[in-house]
């Protein structure tokens, strides 16, 4: 199957970043959300990143006008009507994302195709309330979605081998790279990362080092580009929260239980870049 029109469901972090990588491979984009602010903050953050790229000399004004011209946004769910592939790129809450998928289910053609970009929920469960389990895919992109090279897909247990053919050739088109993982809690990068995090946070809670040694530590001692807590804010401290809770109520382990400075930081609106203030504080 050719996939020419692609939805996106959610116009945040995810959401927008996954949107401008489809815009700038050619695709015809319809980004959706429920509200004119939520789509204007959305396309304005691609807007952003395009004149980043602009001034790094990665991309002329030609190609940022071309990439503006694949996209349309709207807050109408029958916008969807034509797309080939809708992706569903909400808040990492479960209840949200079933409900989600019954209305693109009800808003598509019975060709269109469907993925969620969780990083951790069951996608046989989300396939099952998407009303085409066979035409579900699991697609986790990874942020920011225009500059990182990986898309990891995981097939549900219903997921065709047509559907899963459809999307590694969309990830060809975007020129980045699919990893395949079988469906567990956590799939295969986050089950390694999401506690490395973790770890890192009870570390600075119980005092063994600053925020700032402990993220420089990891840069320098294990060549990360990035240190953990760092890393954690640019995630969202409420997604590296919600994935944890997954962890821990799927494995049933304590070693997967979210660190309580993290369940506090949540509960004070600390939630890393797009709050303002996580580990570190952001202009």
């Amino acid at each position: 199957m050719q996939i020419n029109t692609v939805g996106v469901v959610g116009a945040g972090t995810m959401g927008n970043g996954i949107a401008q990588a489809c815009a700038m491979a050619g695709l015809e984009v319809i980004m959706l959300d429920v509200s004119d602010a939520a789509l204007l903050r959305g396309q304005q953050s691609i807007e952003s990143s395009l004149d980043k790229l602009l001034r790094k000399g990665s991309l002329d004004e030609a190609g940022r006008r071309d990439a503006l011209g694949h996209l349309r946004c709207s807050t109408d769910k029958h916008a969807l009507a034509d797309a080939d592939l809708v992706i569903e790129a909400a808040t990492e809450a479960e209840s949200l994302k079933l409900q989600i998928l019954k209305d693109i289910d009800a808003s598509v053609g019975p060709h269109c195709l469907i993925a969620s970009n969780t990083s951790s929920i069951s996608i046989t469960k989300l396939a099952a309330a998407s009303g085409r389990a066979d035409r579900f895919i699991g697609m986790h992109f990874f942020n920011p979605v225009p500059v990182m090279a990986l898309v990891e897909l995981i097939r549900g247990l219903q997921t065709s081998d047509s559907t899963q053919a459809a999307a590694e050739a969309l990830v060809a088109r975007l020129h980045k790279t699919a990893i395949s993982a079988r469906n567990s809690p956590g799939f295969a990068v986050n089950r390694i990362l999401v506690p490395m995090l973790n770890e890192a946070v009870f570390v600075l809670q119980e005092g063994l080092a600053s925020a700032e040694h402990i993220d420089e530590g990891m840069r320098l001692g294990c060549n990360h580009p990035i240190g953990p807590l760092a890393l954690a804010d640019l995630i969202g401290l409420d997604t590296l929260l919600a994935v944890m809770e997954v962890f821990y109520h799927s494995f049933n382990d304590c070693k997967y239980r979210p660190a309580p400075l993290l369940r506090e930081m949540v509960e004070a609106g600390y939630l890393g870049r797009k709050s303002g203030r996580g580990f570190y504080r952001y202009a």
